[in-house]
């Protein structure tokens, strides 16, 4: 698989992700592609990976995604990036509460036949958490 290849898909990646476009997103990735990610788990198959991404969006309908860098050593891509968004729709059972969240995010994919065939999302979840106020954290004592 060439490197413009995998660039190209990189592209595509954050086109679909700025234009809150679920199915493209889920089209990206195998049939029986695997994506394990902190918030949503271990999902199988293009219709849980698009469900996962229409569920993200209607938590956080102003997401927006900046590429920092792309790594890329095929058939292995690693995106680095931010991202921000206003929690305005229903999260982990917290209703919105307008609290904007900002997340540095690592996606390390495997690409077979120019799909996605595994994703593995890192985030501080627990972080996503405590901005939303799903979770509070108690100060530290000093």
């Amino acid at each position: 698989m060439s490197r413009a290849t995998l660039e190209a898909l990189v592209k595509l990646q954050m086109e679909a992700l700025n234009h809150h476009d679920p199915a493209a997103l889920a089209e990206q990735h195998a049939l029986n592609g695997i994506v394990e990610s902190p918030m949503f788990a271990t999902l199988r198959g293009r219709k849980a990976i698009e469900h996962s991404h229409r569920s993200f969006l209607t938590s956080f309908p102003d997401a927006k995604f900046v590429l920092d860098t792309a790594v890329i050593d095929a058939p292995r891509v690693a995106m680095f990036l931010k991202f921000s968004a206003t929690h305005a729709g229903e999260f982990y059972g917290l209703p919105g509460t307008n609290k904007h969240i900002r997340v540095l995010m690592a996606r390390l994919m495997t690409i077979e036949g120019g799909l996605i065939a595994h994703e593995r999302r890192i985030y501080d979840f627990t972080g996503v958490l405590v901005q939303t106020g799903v979770l509070r954290a108690k100060p530290a004592k000093g």
